[in-house]
């Protein structure tokens, strides 16, 4: 008798996912470093936020990914204790919940800004310390639940509250591909894989098999005490850059060197120096920079996740394009997260310039007198 449980379908290679060197290297450097906190992709619909969130569980053995689903309960997140058989003297018995199934993998929660803030406040702590605990009565039961971290929204719906966005490890603004050639590229490059899966990912075997070795070495590095020490320099770099933003706290140093010294190990450096700092600036300050900062700075490119492309890396139909730091150009997504609406990614869209108003000389107003004359006293015979 045959098995009759369906198989799972192919996932889109991460290695294919080209044009979004931003949203590569944040979701790189996370998988590298989960204390980082997980990776806030904000942008409309059908720019490959699940797409990539998938293809990045793929490149980690043996990681689950697991979804949150927005009508999730807070017991179903963390798990629940069973207080009948703990009161009667056993073990504590413990249900496990999402965050125990999503430990080693990848939690992507679609549409974070709409989860009430509970739930937010169990899901990062969580991603940030990587341990849950869940406490009922007087009874407690903790379990590791370290995960990668990886929400996403679309601004139009609402945006998450100051104290629950800055703890959010970094932020990648995605927007709409208005290039027609590049659009296509896009569509051919999604109807070859949904047309051939296996071929398509055979294609991108060579590439995938690259990043998962080096995702893997560079996890074992970071993963060593005292390995990838910073200097001076660097973390004098990091504050300037912070203070520059006005950021609130001290997070974004934290989140700052954390995501450079990732960056050194994907590289395979001894030690964090100062060209590891400007690659991930961006994606720590974007989410956390005060508005009246100023516009930040212009990316430099510089070597790191997103801007190495392992051979194989071509679009269908076009030759593979130069990763630059802060491109926002999206690779195709699949069917459950297709349409969209066109950002113009102008503050002010629907804005008229300024036009002189003609003005004239101010020209005082008699005052009212009482009915009968100037003088309302009656006159002498």
């Amino acid at each position: 008798m045959q098995d009759a449980t369906p198989s799972l379908p192919a996932l889109f290679p991460f290695a294919a996912v080209a044009g979004q060197p931003q949203l590569r290297q944040a979701l790189l450097l996370a998988a590298i470093d989960p204390q980082l906190g997980g990776v806030l992709i904000e942008g409309p619909r059908g720019t490959a936020k699940s797409t990539a969130a998938r293809a990045l569980a793929e490149l980690i053995e043996g990681a689950p990914f697991v979804t949150l689903p927005l009508g999730a309960s807070l017991e179903h997140l963390a798990g629940t204790l069973d207080l009948e058989q703990a009161m009667a003297g056993n073990a504590v018995r413990f249900a496990p919940g999402l965050l125990a199934r999503a430990h080693g993998g990848v939690l992507y929660v679609d549409e974070i800004n709409l989860l009430p803030d509970a739930l937010v406040d169990v899901l990062l702590d969580a991603a940030a310390s990587g341990v849950n605990v869940v406490e009922r009565d007087g009874i407690s039961h903790r379990h590791a639940a370290r995960f990668v971290l990886v929400g996403t929204m679309n601004p139009e719906e609402g945006q998450l509250r100051p104290q629950l966005l800055d703890r959010l490890g970094l932020c990648v603004r995605l927007a709409n591909v208005v290039e027609p050639a590049e659009r296509q590229a896009i569509v051919r490059s999604r109807l070859a894989f949904d047309m051939d899966p296996e071929g398509f990912r055979a294609r991108f075997a060579d590439a995938q098999a690259d990043l998962a070795q080096r995702l893997r070495a560079a996890r074992e590095r970071i993963a060593q005490p005292g390995a990838l020490p910073w200097p001076d320099a660097v973390l004098a770099d990091v504050g300037e850059r912070c203070i520059a933003a006005r950021v609130d706290g001290l997070r974004a140093d934290i989140v700052m060197l954390r995501a450079a010294r990732a960056l050194a190990a994907w590289e395979g450096a001894s030690a964090v120096e100062a060209r590891h700092v400007a690659p991930v600036a961006e994606l720590v300050l974007a989410h956390r920079r005060h508005a009246d900062a100023g516009a930040p700075p212009p990316p430099l490119p510089a070597p790191g996740p997103s801007a190495e492309k392992p051979p194989g890396t071509q679009r269908e139909g076009r030759p593979s394009e130069s990763a630059t730091p802060g491109d926002g150009r999206s690779e195709g997504d699949g069917p459950a997260d297709s349409g969209g609406a066109l950002s113009t990614g102008a503050a002010d869209w629907g804005a008229l310039p300024p036009e002189p108003v003609g003005t004239q000389a101010f020209k005082p107003v008699r005052p009212l007198v009482p009915r009968g004359g100037q003088d309302s006293a009656p006159k002498k015979a």
